[in-house]
């Protein structure tokens, strides 16, 4: 009997109930599963937020916190849903996906204070844009009484924070070429032509990378330039409003309009319409003289969900990384941020040990410093005791981390792999399915999955354009062979131990 059999006589049971116990469980499998064909990236990003609320007989009911979610999820990844569902519960007969602040409350204004940025008075947030922002411009969908007016105006920034200026970005070694690069882009005048235009910045998490495209941005725009600043999940729900108002016409020619095109978080951007479309607004900017600037967390050929000509187009202007922060940088940024908490709290000290000890401790990223000189200042406030070295530990502890292992590519791998099995990279990526080149191609896509944080359908494609199930069969396939040879399993970790060295 399957899942649904006993849900014949249900006219609605809610998740929580003893009867939906297997449904939850099979929800989760489900999850589990999307995550692994989809990839940890797009998983986060569209399905971090889908939550089954109920079961009508064998009618699945989900929801979402914005409109936007609601329709990319419809028009990307219903058919994948239903296929993961159908092979966990059985045939359902119907689908459909609500946004959860339309059915929380039936107070208007309770909803509109609840979709309201937590935390963030709307004083604190500049808003730049061709034209007015509604009160969604951080990039959730716009209410039904503001939709009107997302379309009739068809791009609209994302909001920036007053604080991200030039004035408040700490640079040293690491970030120099960047932190250069920006200000000759904003130092540039109405007319004048771009010293190099795309400008593509990459680093990882907390180095820096959006609050220099915001200082970019406030200080463009006192100079007169038409500015936009857009985050890709912005910039997606941008187009998709305007593609449903019929207004995709005015939404290029506002985007082809500016002077300054600000692209933030250029990995999250999908599909392949809204790709074709940020390329061609891309090259009719560059082609026109305009300047653009992007930041993603990683270089521009490493940006597989992307298609070949926009990593080529974002690769032939200047790329500039923001490497890891150095030891003399981290202890810049925490005096910087000290002496600012030190406005508001004038008896907060800390000494030059203590300076010394968190800046080695942590050596991640910037916003890990933030959170110490944090609890650096609570421990102050709430103890009234001086910070020691010994204190200062116990307070940071939970943001010490062990360093992090170096990063690994595909391609190395498929060297690697390649040249240990004396076959070459070519044989790998090739159609041939001789037993001497499938076992190194399958052990290669094995690694490309448990050392890389790449999806199952980028691999495909870094393989000479594979399915994603061939991955996910290679995979498997790897993993109970070395469960069952110990040579073989010890070859993986001899080749685990050569990619990290």
């Amino acid at each position: 009997m399957d899942n649904f059999a006993t849900l014949d006589l249900i006219v609605a049971e809610k998740i929580g109930s003893p009867k939906m116990d297997n449904i939850e469980e099979a929800w989760r499998r489900c999850r589990t599963r999307l995550r692994a064909e989809l990839g940890e990236d797009v998983f986060t990003s569209w399905f971090g937020r889908l939550e089954l609320e109920a079961i009508v007989k064998k009618n699945v009911r989900f929801t979402v916190p914005t409109r936007f979610l609601k329709s990319w999820i419809e028009s990307h990844y219903l058919d994948r849903i239903r296929a993961v569902l159908t092979g966990e519960l059985g045939e359902i007969s119907g689908m459909s996906i609500a946004v959860r602040s339309s059915t929380r409350s039936a107070n208007p204004a309770a909803d509109t204070q609840d979709e309201r940025r937590p935390g963030v008075s709307e004083t604190r947030q500049a808003k730049f844009t061709t034209g007015p922002l509604d009160a969604e411009a951080g990039g959730r969908a716009a209410s039904p009484k503001n939709e009107g007016a997302a379309a009739r105006e068809p791009l609209a920034g994302s909001p920036l924070d007053r604080r991200l200026t030039f004035t408040t970005f700490v640079h040293g070694r690491s970030n120099q070429l960047a932190f250069s690069a920006a200000q000759r882009v904003a130092e540039a005048l109405p007319g004048q032509a771009p010293a190099f235009s795309p400008l593509y910045v990459h680093a990882s998490v907390g180095l820096g990378k959006t609050h220099l495209l915001q200082a970019v941005a406030h200080s463009a725009s006192a100079r007169g330039l038409r500015v936009v600043y857009l985050t890709a999940e912005k910039f997606m729900y941008s187009f998709v409003a305007a593609l449903k108002a019929q207004t995709a016409i005015a939404f290029k020619e506002s985007l082809r309009a500016i002077d300054l095109l600000i692209f933030d978080d250029a990995q999250f951007l999908q599909g392949k319409s809204i790709q074709n479309e940020f390329c061609h607004a891309l090259n009719a900017l560059v082609d026109a003289g305009r300047q653009v600037i992007i930041a993603a967390d990683r270089p521009p050929g490493d940006l597989e969900s992307l298609e070949e000509r926009v990593r080529s187009r974002l690769a032939g202007g200047l790329c500039v990384e923001m490497s890891a922060l150095d030891e003399p940088l981290r202890i810049k940024i925490l005096e910087a941020r000290i002496a600012a908490a030190r406005l508001a709290h004038p008896g907060f000290d800390v000494s030059a040990a203590v300076l010394a000890y968190v800046a080695r401790a942590i050596n991640s990223n910037g916003r890990d410093l933030d959170g110490a000189v944090n609890r650096l200042l609570a421990h102050t406030t709430l103890t009234g005791s001086a910070l020691s070295v010994e204190s200062a530990e116990i307070a940071i502890r939970d943001l010490i981390r062990a360093r992090e292992p170096k990063r690994v590519k595909i391609e190395d791998i498929q060297k690697l792999v390649a040249s240990h099995f004396s076959v070459t990279r070519a044989d790998i990526l090739s159609s041939r399915r001789t037993a001497t080149v499938v076992k190194p191609r399958q052990i290669a896509m094995y690694l490309a999955k448990t050392m890389t944080l790449r999806s199952l359908p980028e691999i495909g494609r870094r393989f000479g354009g594979r399915d994603h199930t061939t991955v996910l069969h290679a995979v498997r396939k790897i993993e109970g062979l070395a469960q069952a040879d110990r040579a073989l399993n010890e070859e993986l970790e001899l080749l685990k131990r050569m990619l990290q060295d």
